[in-house]
């Protein structure tokens, strides 16, 4: 038995993880690619000549982070977040676009493929930037692209579009539409638009004859519709309140805030929501760190997204790496991107606003 102890000791620790999830509809196990992360860290050698502020900087020196994921052309793509050091408080952020043949091993564009600039958008996005995306496909094969807008005051959620994923155009505020601006100086972010798998491809689909998207970053989540995948609208209650479709919980991982993860994802049990959480150490997870983010899973009723079936109890992935627990932000590990690429998912994250790391699950 003590032989038997010292041998399971040595062996790495993916082959002692459970070898089913903790429910039967939910993803994974996941596993953390240990041996290769961070697959993407800050660059202080490229530079961009910035439109707003009229000089070369370094667009990636400071942090990169909460990226998204897509499978194109047999390679993975990933739209990623990065910060300069130039704006006081921070950084500006832009996305940036790299490319990979086996999901880890990444090759960045030297400029950045989305950034604020002299548009229409300036007023949202200035100076602190465009972030956090989640990207999915259309129909007819259009990426569309949600992320956040941050002047410095307010995160305002937008969408952009593109057939390439390096030139984008940008389709304004999600919500912007709705009641004579009722949502335009109001904060939202997190957009994860319901989508069905083709193949490698995660392609929005409507449901009772409307496009759906989770969205928020509170201790309730929330839902809006579209009839295009542009314009959106959010739920309310009759007393005109925002409709909530799940809650964060006393005594988990979520106490402080749940969050989307990357898209939403209809399964044969229903549609399949990754989220984060944030923890409180006195009223949540006891266990987990203070301000800690872990991941969870949401199960929704596929024809009816608003109903919320199932979730896990406990959270299935949580900063437990010197680079997930210490950065910008300690202890976090974000959810972002997830692609099926090789038999395999992988799920990419932000570490402690620094860095990004992946986790992989067999399909």
């Amino acid at each position: 038995m003590i032989r038997l102890f010292l041998i399971l000791s040595l062996l790495p620790s993916c082959l002692l993880a459970q070898s089913k999830p903790e429910k039967p509809w939910m993803l994974g196990p996941f596993q953390k690619e240990n041996a290769y992360n961070p697959i993407l860290a800050a660059k202080t050698n490229t530079t961009f000549s910035c439109p707003v502020r009229h000089e070369t900087v370094r667009w990636e020196e400071k942090d990169v982070y909460n990226p998204s994921a897509v499978v194109r052309n047999g390679k993975v793509y990933m739209i990623y977040r990065a910060e300069d050091t130039v704006r006081r408080v921070g950084g500006t952020s832009r996305l940036g676009l790299a490319v990979s043949s086996d999901g880890i091993h990444f090759k960045r564009m030297p400029k950045p493929v989305f950034y604020p600039a002299n548009d229409p958008m300036k007023i949202y996005e200035w100076e602190g930037g465009c972030e956090d995306p989640r990207v999915v496909e259309s129909a007819n094969g259009v990426y569309v692209m949600t992320y956040t807008a941050y002047d410095g005051d307010k995160a305002r959620l937008c969408v952009a579009t593109s057939r390439n994923l390096i030139n984008w155009h940008k389709q304004g505020l999600a919500f912007d539409d709705v009641d004579n601006g009722k949502y335009r100086n109001n904060w939202s972010k997190s957009g994860a638009i319901v989508c069905k798998r083709v193949g490698s491809r995660l392609v929005a689909q409507k449901i009772n004859g409307h496009y759906w998207m989770y969205w928020g970053d509170k201790p309730q989540l929330r839902l809006a519709t579209s009839d295009d995948l542009l314009h959106w609208k959010p739920l309310d209650t009759e007393g005109g309140k925002p409709l909530v479709v799940a809650e964060s919980r006393k005594g988990k991982h979520d106490y402080r805030l749940i969050e989307p993860g990357p898209f939403a994802m209809l399964t044969p049990n229903g549609i399949l929501l990754i989220y984060n959480g944030m923890n409180d150490a006195k009223n949540g997870d006891v266990n987990l760190a203070e301000g800690a983010y872990a991941g969870g899973q949401l199960l929704f009723d596929a024809n009816d997204p608003t109903k919320l079936i199932d979730r896990s109890e406990n959270h299935f992935i949580k900063p437990d790496q010197p680079y997930e627990m210490e950065g910008q932000v300690n202890q976090v590990c974000f959810l972002e991107g997830m692609v099926p690429f090789r038999g395999r998912w992988f799920l990419y994250y932000g570490t402690a606003d620094s860095k990004i790391g992946v986790a992989v699950a067999k399909q």
